[in-house]
């Protein structure tokens, strides 16, 4: 990484984003926008085109599995999935295989891969041997966090400075503010990315109305994600659901900028800019020199249906691959599975024993 500014553009896209340091001001947002298609309901809820709010309903249960009673049907569609899915851990040695030669680039998930899914996202901590093992994997690979959460407050989760965070759903990109292997050029100059600036304000009020409009339904929680909003309904009673469907849907009508997305019991909102995880993953391969390198191997690693954004990115790439996390069988562009956070913190610990390994055979 260098320490000028540089334009990065996208002409797929529409968007231009600039790298800068922390004492310059942030760019413009961009003006693309995307559409949103029918065909598409269970990842992006229509607002204002009438859909029926017994459909928004169905498409949060689709995207917030429960556990399931084990019957044989179940159990042979996991067995199915899991030939298509296969354990990382299991397939280890093959995956080192594939990734010999090359560099490899780490991006996880937060909520639900280096923690636990609890029912105050305020309290969804990382464990101290999480925190170990990541601090341990960013001193071999270049590490980022990229999640839904605001940049700020998952940083507070983690507490390691020598990460890239990537905060809401890659709309609030930073750099590592301490110096590693991989960003001594830098001299702890962070790089910043915000693609979505200009929806701050709105943002803001929509949050406010989120609030205030849903404060009658027990258990809803609206977050404020700096450049997006998370509706969580996971302590909301399932007979709520088609209320707080329609409280959020008569907030978003106003706001044709703004789309609904799902992940695991939560409604995120954000702006229609064509920006998600996918894009946020190729921008920081990008600001550290790896775009377009053919010895690159990017994991990503990610619980959510957001995260299929950058499962999809690497299988376009044809450069390393996505795990998903879950105990579900589920629709992925994901080529491997964990179960959950302790498989991950497993497959993490194994990957940083293979290069210290690896470093000693060179030796």
């Amino acid at each position: 990484m260098t320490q000028q500014n540089v334009v990065v553009s996208d002409t797929k896209s529409g968007v231009s984003l600039t790298v800068f340091s922390t004492t310059q001001k942030p760019p413009a947002a961009p003006g693309g926008y995307i559409s949103i298609p029918r065909r598409r309901v269970l990842k992006n809820l229509e607002i204002n085109g009438g859909q029926r709010i017994n459909a928004w309903v169905e498409s949060m249960r689709a995207s917030s599995p429960t556990h399931h009673k084990s019957t044989p049907s179940l159990s042979q569609e996991h067995n199915s999935w899991i030939l298509h899915h296969p354990s990382a851990l299991d397939m280890f040695d093959q995956i080192i295989d594939a990734s010999k030669g090359k560099q490899i680039v780490m991006f996880l998930d937060y909520d639900g891969t280096l923690s636990p899914i609890v029912d105050d996202p305020d309290r969804a901590f990382m464990s101290d041997s999480m925190r170990k093992t990541v601090r341990k994997l960013a001193r071999c690979f270049p590490t980022a966090i990229v999640t839904g959460r605001c940049k700020d407050k998952v940083y507070n989760f983690v507490r390691l400075a020598e990460l890239y965070y990537a905060g809401s759903h890659g709309m609030d990109i930073k750099g590592p503010t301490r110096s590693s292997k991989y960003n001594k050029d830098s001299k702890a100059e962070a790089i910043l990315c915000q693609p979505a600036s200009d929806f701050l304000p709105m943002i803001d009020e929509v949050y406010q109305q989120l609030v205030e409009k849903t404060k009658s339904t027990p258990g809803a929680l609206v977050e404020n994600n700096k450049f997006c909003l998370s509706v969580h309904f996971r302590c909301v009673d399932e007979k709520k659901w088609s209320e707080l469907a329609r409280q959020v849907k008569s907030v978003l009508k106003e706001y044709p900028k703004l789309r609904l997305t799902q992940g695991r019991k939560v409604l995120e909102i954000r702006p229609t800019i064509k920006w998600d995880k996918g894009k946020a993953l190729e921008f920081l391969l990008e600001s550290l020199g790896l775009a377009n390198c053919s010895d690159v191997f990017p994991v990503y690693i990610g619980d959510d249906r957001s995260d299929e954004d950058a499962f999809k990115k690497l299988r376009d790439r044809g450069q390393g691959f996505g795990i998903l996390v879950s105990k579900f069988p589920k629709d992925t562009s994901a080529s491997y599975s964990l179960q959950e956070p302790n498989e991950v913190m497993n497959f993490l610990q194994r990957l940083v024993e293979w290069k210290h390994v690896s470093l000693r055979a060179r030796s």
